[in-house]
């Protein structure tokens, strides 16, 4: 009876809530689903928020073909050699269709093997890094996001990067990873799975500075990306997850280990067969050093090719915007230059003297010196004509040589190669002072620098040939060694193609990476005698002056009333001798007799005068500047001994030769019309608007003409006398200042135009009493121009017969006309009207008048 009432009881609750008897399991269903819905709906909501909250402001999806990422600017030489590369990512992109296949598989297997089947996004991925990261954020775990990214998102962070800048893309935050993630979506809807592996191919970091498979080919293998092997192609591969970690520069072992990882998943997901994984995993992780184009090339060329272009089209297009930089460098030409530079510095330094050993060991540091260094050299042979750190381990007891240890090898430094080794005195004579014991230069213990050479090395050097020495020198079975040091006097060498307007060669310095000053575009020294043509040129053109005009050599003394002091020069011979031509004048390089045409031109007139030629700076406003006092730049003098070559056209001289942007459109175009190198369309493009710009005739073609013949006299009579050398009709100038401080030799072929200059930074001593410019300078222009004209013919300068001319036949005394073939005359040219009247009487002739007057 209680049974039933408490039933009846229950039921009649149940019926009162509205719930038939039996189907509270169906309320509980649709409670469920009704509560589903509900978070499903919230969530949806939730998800359409978090779309647009962190949707706003993302990028918008790269359009394939205007897909325009940072990439490298290319500097070239006229003659295609890569001389240089600027960037802020190294970068090369190429089309998806260049990359091979199993490249493209390496990727996939290693980074997203579902990357042809998923929507962009490891689901499970973010979601673990979004837990990660949030109990992070509360303190329940350390570390920041973690997680599997795919191709698609990988290639999202690089689009956001390049729109956000690198710090704010690659946050570790979950604000960040959601970004990403909407992004990827964004990718999948708009582009196709193969325009989203050439983004991420063109864009992944692969390290050492190489974003993008073309560039790591490079960097890695020096190869083109479709030339890589499979082993190759794994390796570059693996990096993208740690390029530190896994670099095979610095950690080869770990390098391998990535790559067979690499190659087991392409193995596993059936992309190589068992074989081809065998053969590639058992390739050696073999890598080259990056290559720096820029500073084993021509640094100083380039660098000053790179602040051009800054210069004229700012620092974020050159970094970012893939220039193609062709300069008028010619490669063969420019190498020629360096080692000519190099060659003659080291000349010259040694002229001055040794200034000791590098460094003086103990007998204990020396032991522990020979230890590192045989293992640091290891089994390397010995490399002709390179530069090593030697150390003196027995001198003879005569004197006559030394031995010396380099790394493993035990080697021999003879007298014959260290004769130079005096102590530094810049008023001694070289030849006189060579030392006649290597007792008197190094000790036992001294760290030295040598050359690795042959006996026939030491034996063909002329300045320190002596014929016992050489005798003593063992033929065969010694390794042998001449001493060295590095020098402390600088060089600039420019050389300008006069009629092509090309800056062909040019060399700011002994070593760029010890300093970066380009003596030639920087350095503003003193002329000295090289600055005489500029004299002699405006007496021609402004004075009617003639190569016959006589200039007296005698003592002069200016007063500067301006600061009260006198001025007396001299002639470098210390001598006066007289009436002279002004050929001879300037042929012998007399300084009383340009001090006085200088005078007669006057001060304003020369200042203005060499401003038109081409100098561009300032020239001192007393009597001195005549002797070159007035500093120039090296580049400056070349171009006005070009306008001197051109036979007074002025005309600009280039250095970059064309300019393209990344896809190949003409930015600026100075190319010739017969330059060999350039392609066809740039040579008729160019050489037609070269038309339009004829230049400036700064001076009669006459005179230009007379000033060649009359430079060319000082190389065939004068200072410039060893230029003949040369073998090929040459004209120029040297250049000696007041205690040698500066040495230069300005001169040019018909083609050819080069400027060489020696001196030191900051003058702490003279070069030395004999350093004049045709023995500090010539030699480096000599041995430059050897090299840049081999198998050149040079014609002789432009037949005079062209001009307004009048060739004659001049006494060198008196400046009278002379009988052709007499002793002391010699073939002079003259603008028509300026040449003399007046003869020099024939001895062999009779003059009746005067007999008649005698006989009466």
């Amino acid at each position: 009876m209680s049974d039933s009432k408490t039933t009846d009881r229950s039921r009649s609750k149940l019926v009162l809530k509205g719930v038939p008897p039996g189907r509270w399991w169906k309320v509980l269903l649709k409670l469920g689903g009704w509560l589903a819905l509900t978070g499903a709906t919230a969530g949806a909501v939730g998800l359409v928020a978090i779309y647009y909250v962190y949707a706003d402001g993302l990028p918008a999806i790269p359009k394939v073909d205007e897909y325009w990422p940072p990439i490298v600017t290319e500097v070239y030489t006229d003659d295609a050699v890569l001389a240089g590369e600027f960037y802020n990512e190294r970068r090369k992109v190429v089309p998806y269709e260049r990359i091979p296949k199993r490249l493209v598989q390496a990727f996939i297997a290693s980074e997203d093997s579902s990357f042809f089947d998923h929507f962009g996004v490891d689901v499970l991925g973010t979601s673990r890094a979004a837990f990660k990261t949030i109990g992070s954020k509360l303190g329940l775990r350390s570390g920041g996001i973690q997680g599997g990214s795919t191709l698609t998102q990988q290639t999202a962070k690089a689009v956001l990067i390049s729109a956000e800048g690198y710090k704010s893309a690659t946050a570790k935050t979950l604000t960040r990873k959601i970004r990403e993630a909407i992004l990827a979506l964004r990718l999948e809807q708009s582009l196709t799975k193969e325009e989203i592996l050439y983004l991420y191919l063109n864009n992944v970091f692969l390290g050492h500075h190489s974003y993008g498979v073309q560039s790591a080919a490079e960097n890695y293998y020096r190869k083109d990306v479709r030339d890589l092997t499979l082993g190759e192609m794994t390796l570059i591969a693996g990096l993208p997850q740690a390029p530190s970690r896994y670099s095979p520069f610095l950690r080869p072992d770990a390098a391998r280990k990535r790559r067979a990882y690499v190659l087991r998943r392409m193995l596993n997901e059936g992309m190589i067969s068992q074989a081809e994984h065998d053969t590639a995993n058992a390739e050696a992780v073999k890598v080259f050093p990056v290559e720096d184009v820029f500073h084993e090339f021509a640094p100083y060329f380039v660098e000053q090719v790179r602040k051009d272009v800054v210069d004229r089209y700012g620092n974020p297009v050159l970094l970012k915007e893939g220039l193609k930089i062709f300069t008028t460098m010619d490669s063969e030409r420019q190498r020629a230059a360096q080692d000519a530079v190099m060659e003659g510095l080291l000349s010259v330094d040694k002229r001055q003297g040794w200034r000791g050993p590098v460094k003086q060991l103990t007998a204990e540091e020396l032991k522990v010196f020979l230890d590192k260094s045989r293992k640091a050299m290891g089994q390397d042979e010995l490399v002709e004509g390179r530069l090593y750190v030697a150390a003196v381990t027995k001198l003879d007891d005569d004197g006559k040589g030394a031995d010396i240890q380099v790394g493993p090898h035990a080697a021999r430094l003879p007298l014959l190669g260290m004769r130079w080794a005096r102590k530094v005195n810049p008023e001694g004579y070289y030849p006189a002072m060579m030392i006649s014991s290597v007792k008197k230069a190094i000790a036992v213990g001294d760290l030295v620098v040598v050359r690795h050479v042959t006996k026939k090395d030491l034996t063909d050097d002329k300045e320190q040939w002596d014929k016992k020495l050489a005798e003593d020198i063992p033929a065969e079975g010694v390794k042998l060694f001449r001493l060295e040091q590095t020098p402390e006097a600088q060089s600039a060498l420019v050389s300008v193609d006069p009629h092509r307007q090309y800056l062909t060669a040019m060399v700011g310095g002994y070593d760029f990476d010890d300093n970066e000053f380009n003596r030639a575009f920087q350095a503003c020294r003193q002329p000295g005698s090289s600055f005489k043509p500029f004299v002699y040129s405006a007496a021609l053109e402004q004075l009617n002056w003639s190569e016959a005009t006589v200039i007296v050599d005698s003592p002069i003394v200016e007063h500067d009333p301006d600061t009260k002091l006198s001025w007396k020069p001299a002639n470098y011979s210390e001598e006066f001798v007289g009436d002279v031509t002004l050929r001879t004048a300037l042929v012998n390089s007399m300084n009383i007799p340009a001090v006085k045409t200088f005078g007669a031109v006057g001060v304003k007139n020369m200042a203005a005068w060499s401003t038109k030629l081409g100098i561009t700076t300032p020239m001192n406003m007393d009597f001195s500047a005549a002797l070159g006092s007035s500093c120039v730049y090296p580049v400056d003098l070349a171009n006005a001994y070009a306008t001197f070559n051109r036979y007074g056209r002025k005309k600009p001289t280039y250095f970059v030769r064309k300019v393209e942007d990344r896809w190949g459109r003409t930015l600026e175009d100075h190319t010739a019309f017969d330059d060999a190198w350039a392609p066809l369309q740039d040579r008729v493009a160019a050489g037609y608007a070269r038309l339009f710009e004829p230049g400036e005739q700064v001076m009669s073609p006459e005179v230009g003409f007379i000033l060649t013949h009359l430079l060319r006299g000082v190389v065939l009579q004068g200072t410039g006398g060893p230029a003949t050398r040369l073998g090929k009709p040459a004209a120029g100038k040297t250049g000696t200042t007041n205690d040698s401080f500066d040495a230069w030799f300005a001169a040019y072929t018909r083609d050819l135009v080069t400027v060489a200059w020696v001196g030191y930074d900051l003058n702490p001593h003279p070069l030395g009493r004999y350093e004049t410019g045709g023995r500090a300078a010539l030699p480096i222009w000599l041995n430059y121009m050897k090299r840049a004209l081999e198998g050149r013919p040079q014609s002789e300068f432009y037949p005079w017969q062209s001009m307004d001319l009048v060739r004659l036949h001049i006494d060198k005394k008196t400046g009278k006309i002379a009988p052709a073939g007499s002793k002391n005359s010699e073939l002079m040219f003259f603008k028509k009207g300026t040449e003399p009247k007046d003869a020099v009487p024939d001895k062999n002739t009779v003059d009746v008048d005067q007999f008649m007057m005698g006989a009466q």
